[in-house]
């Protein structure tokens, strides 16, 4: 892989420009690397797979028909690692017709998704922070389908096809947010 973790960086902040998608990118790097850690799988990869995988979303306006073959080539030009560049793209699966099959497919469509949840949980504490989220309430919000209802539930208990039950997933993820909430905000 030709991508250090700072030109992966420059590289998202020359693609997107929204804070709150960034933070989420920086959330979806925490998380994918805790995974890796959890999994014994390479932590860099996966934690730049998190990092990079929304990157052509202001690109392609959010239309989910496209989302991900922008990054595609990006990636590509760069000789970023196949494997990343599947994961990456395979995180909206629709756009390639088949179905997530591989642990790192699995794991970064987990794993991006649970973010959104943690995050909308947290906003509804008084303080707003990750430190007041517990793993049980991330996962009674999960239950309740018109609580951040454009998390996609199904995506998130993806974790169980990497071998996590939903309230390992939650607790690892959770505990990945809150080591950047400075920088996230919460």
């Amino acid at each position: 892989m030709t991508t250090t973790r700072e030109e992966a960086v420059e590289l998202l902040h020359r693609y997107i420009t929204n804070e709150r998608m960034l933070n989420h990118c920086y959330a979806t790097e925490a998380v994918m690397r805790a995974l890796a850690r959890r999994l014994g799988r390479d932590e860099e990869k996966w934690a730049l797979a998190g990092l990079l995988h929304d990157l052509d979303i202001e690109l392609v306006n959010a239309d989910l028909n496209v989302h991900g073959l922008e990054t595609e080539k990006i990636l590509k030009e760069k000789g970023v690692d196949p494997e990343m560049i599947d994961a990456v793209v395979m995180h909206n699966e629709s756009i390639r017709g088949i179905k997530r099959h591989t642990e790192f497919q699995h794991a970064l469509a987990a794993g991006e998704t649970i973010t959104g949840l943690i995050v909308a949980t947290a906003l509804v504490y008084p303080d707003k922070k990750l430190t007041s989220v517990k793993p049980n309430s991330v996962i009674k919000r999960m239950k309740e389908k018109a609580f951040a209802a454009s998390v996609n539930r199904e995506n998130i208990l993806e974790c169980q096809q990497i071998g996590l039950s939903l309230g390992e997933f939650a607790e690892i993820c959770l505990n990945a947010m809150r080591e950047i909430s400075e920088k996230l905000g919460l």
